[in-house]
C-alpha cells in the first residue's frame, strides 16, 4: 500500500496513549540526503493573540497509517501557554 503526501493532509493524527486528537498533517520534513521523511508537522492552531506551537512528530513514533487516521506514540511536551492577562484601566 502506498500513500502520497497530499493524501496525508486529510488524515487525523490521534495519540495512541490517550486517544486525543492532535490535528491533521499540515507538512512533512524530510532528509534531503536520503530522501526519507523524518517527521510530520501539525501547525499550531490560532489563538486570539497569536499562534500555538507546532507539533513535530518523528517518523519512528508513527504506529499506523490508516485510511482516515494516523496513530502515533507521542506525548506532548509543550505546555499550553496561559492566555494573556487582561488589563483594566
Amino acid at each position: 500500500m502506498s500513500c502520497c503526501i497530499t493524501d496525508m493532509r486529510n488524515k487525523e493524527v490521534i495519540c495512541q496513549c490517550d486517544g486525543s486528537r492532535l490535528g491533521s498533517v499540515d507538512d512533512v520534513e524530510f532528509d534531503i540526503k536520503t530522501g526519507q521523511i523524518t517527521c510530520i508537522i501539525i501547525f499550531g492552531r490560532g489563538r486570539p493573540f497569536g499562534k500555538g506551537c507546532d507539533i513535530k512528530i518523528p517518523w519512528d513514533k508513527i504506529c499506523v497509517v490508516g485510511e482516515d487516521t494516523i496513530l502515533v506514540d507521542y506525548r506532548c511536551t509543550v505546555q499550553p501557554t496561559p492566555p494573556p492577562k487582561r488589563r483594566f484601566f
